[in-house]
C-alpha cells in the first residue's frame, strides 16, 4: 500500500520500519527532518511538508498529543490535500473530544477517519508485538488491516465510531497506571517490612498476577529502572488527564485516576520529566519515607 506517515518519534520509528519491511511504500514527514531521514535507508521517501505526505491513499499519524495532532490535521492544508475517499489513520492517544471533531471534519472533507490506537512500549513496537485497537467505517478498517498486521501481533476492530477506540485506549492506559500505583504501594510496604520486592514479584507474577503489565512494570519498579524512559512522565500525566476529562464528560468518578495524576504531577514537579512514567512509584516510596 501507498502510505503517508507523519510522526517519527520513539514509537513511530519502529512502526514505520515494520511497515516498510512488510513491503508497504512510505512517504514520511516529521517536524524534525533528521528523524525521518533515519528511514531513508529502509526505503522510505522523505516528505518536505505535511501536505506532501497527505497525498497518499492512506495517511497514518502518530503524534504526541491533542495539540500536535490538531495542529497537523486541522491547522494546515492536510484535509484539503487528502484525496477523496482517502483514509486518515490516527494512532495517537488523544481525547475523545478531538477524535469526534476529526471524525466530523473528515466527513465534511469527503475523506475517512479511522482511530487505531496501539498498546505497547517501543520494544514491543520493534518486535511487532503491539495490540492494535481500531474503530471506524468497516470498509476502511478492513482496508487498513494489512497495515495493522504489519505492526502488531493482534488487531481488534471494536466499532464503526472512531472515538470508541480513543475511549478504549484511555481506559486501558488507566488500568496500566493503576497497576503501577498498586505495585508502588505494595513494594513500599514490602521494603518497610524488610522484604525483597523482586522476590515478591517473582512469586506473584508466576501465580496470581501472571500478566505482562505486572511483569514488565513490576520489574522496572522493583529495580528502579526508570531511565531511559519508554514512556516519559509528561506523556503519562497527559494521558491520565485525558482519562479524567473523559470521565468528567461521562459523569464517571475515578478516584484512583486522581491519585495517579497527583503522583505523576509530583514526579514532574520534582524535575523527573525524563524518567519513565513508572517512576510514579518513586513518589509513592518517598511518601512512605523510603
Amino acid at each position: 500500500m501507498e502510505v503517508g506517515f507523519i510522526g517519527v518519534g520513539r514509537m513511530g520509528l519502529p512502526i514505520a520500519r515494520n511497515l516498510l519491511a512488510a513491503g508497504h511504500s512510505l512517504i514520511v514527514y516529521n517536524r524534525t527532518r533528521s528523524r525521518a531521514e533515519l528511514l531513508r535507508d529502509n526505503g522510505a521517501l522523505i516528505a518536505g511538508s505535511v501536505a506532501e505526505a497527505a497525498g497518499a491513499e492512506i495517511v497514518m499519524t502518530l503524534l504526541a498529543d491533542d495539540h500536535a495532532l490538531e495542529e497537523v490535521a486541522l491547522g494546515t492544508d492536510f484535509l484539503s490535500r487528502l484525496k477523496r475517499g482517502a483514509i486518515h489513520v490516527s494512532m495517537s492517544t488523544i481525547s475523545v473530544a478531538l477524535s469526534r471533531q476529526l471524525t466530523e471534519a473528515h466527513a465534511k472533507a469527503e475523506s475517512v477517519f479511522v482511530s487505531a490506537v496501539v498498546f505497547g512500549r517501543p520494544t514491543a513496537a520493534e518486535a511487532r508485538q503491539l495490540l492494535v485497537v481500531a474503530a471506524g467505517p468497516p470498509d476502511a478498517a478492513e482496508r487498513c488491516r494489512p497495515l495493522f498486521t504489519a505492526i502488531g501481533s493482534r488487531t481488534e476492530v471494536i466499532g464503526s465510531d472512531p472515538p470508541a477506540a480513543n475511549a478504549f485506549k484511555l481506559a486501558g492506559n488507566f488500568l496500566i497506571a493503576a497497576a503501577m500505583e498498586s505495585l508502588g504501594e505494595a513494594f513500599a510496604l514490602l521494603r518497610k517490612s524488610g522484604l525483597d520486592p523482586a522476590r515478591f514479584l517473582e512469586i506473584m507474577t508466576g501465580t496470581l498476577f501472571a500478566a505482562p503489565v505486572y511483569k514488565i512494570y513490576g520489574k522496572l519498579i522493583a529495580e528502579e529502572q526508570f531511565s531511559p524512559a519508554g514512556f516519559a512522565v509528561p506523556l503519562g500525566l497527559k494521558d491520565v488527564r485525558l482519562v479524567l476529562a473523559a470521565a468528567d464528560a461521562a459523569s464517571v468518578p475515578m478516584p484512583v485516576a486522581n491519585v495517579v495524576r497527583d503522583h505523576l504531577l509530583t514526579a514532574q514537579a520534582r524535575g523527573r520529566q525524563e524518567l519513565d512514567w513508572s517512576s510514579l512509584a518513586k513518589v509513592v516510596a518517598e511518601n512512605a519515607g523510603l
